[in-house]
């Protein structure tokens, strides 16, 4: 009998968004696949939860994926995580599930935590349509990507790390122009959690004089 592959989300930040079904579906299952076992560790601990841990993350994934397809085809129940949030979401998980929907595997992914949701909810700015395209290229093919958003009708949501932010705020004045409304959220469900709205130029000063720490998600307004 093939077993079962699980998408489990986990907490951004506030344990507290942890779901009763996914502590469940981890306690159930064989074994546990983690984007990297140091950080999932203690977060399982906190819950409870006594399994195998495995690595599975962007560096091994390719290999992983035919060993993990093998385990499936043997019976077993298998529950992919990543160190925050929905798997697969700018994180491991896309080719392990294209490949068990090419074997005809079962595939359960469980509704939670992902970071663009609250941060696109909370910014005031249209929700009806909207593209996330997660972190823009860092080198190549970055301003070709800004060039072919400048003229987007939707609200575009990033994910952007603190030292690029700035960078990032100035590139969005130059190709969307300063007076675009962005928003910009970081460390949500945290203690220090923080958003701040206005004009690109009026946001980017903002950041300019205070120290930036955490995940950042950045929702831009469209044309």
């Amino acid at each position: 009998m093939n077993g079962k592959l699980y998408l489990v989300p986990t907490p951004i930040g506030n344990l507290e968004d942890m779901s009763f079904r996914a502590v469940r579906i981890l306690k159930e299952v064989d074994l546990i696949l983690a984007e990297d076992t140091r950080t999932s560790a203690p977060l399982l601990k906190h819950f409870g939860i006594d399994k195998k841990l495995f690595s599975h993350h962007q560096h091994n994934e390719h290999k992983s994926v035919t060993e993990v397809i093998r385990f499936l085809n043997e019976g077993k129940k298998i529950a992919l995580i990543s160190d925050a949030g929905t798997p697969a979401i700018s994180d491991p998980g896309f080719l392990l599930v294209r490949k068990a929907i090419r074997n005809h595997l079962s595939i359960e992914c469980l509704p939670g935590a992902t970071a663009f949701v609250p941060a696109l909810v909370n910014s005031g700015l249209a929700t009806d349509r909207f593209t996330f395209e997660g972190f823009l290229p860092v080198k190549k093919g970055r301003q070709t990507r800004m060039k072919e958003l400048a003229n987007e009708s939707r609200t575009m949501i990033f994910y952007e790390s603190p030292h690029r932010l700035l960078k990032t705020l100035e590139e969005f004045a130059q190709f969307f122009g300063p007076e675009r409304q962005v928003s910009v959220s970081r460390e949500l469900t945290k203690l220090f959690e923080e958003t701040v709205r206005g004009t690109v130029e009026q946001v980017k000063i903002h950041f300019e004089s205070h120290t930036l720490k955490g995940e950042i998600v950045i929702c831009v307004a469209g044309k």
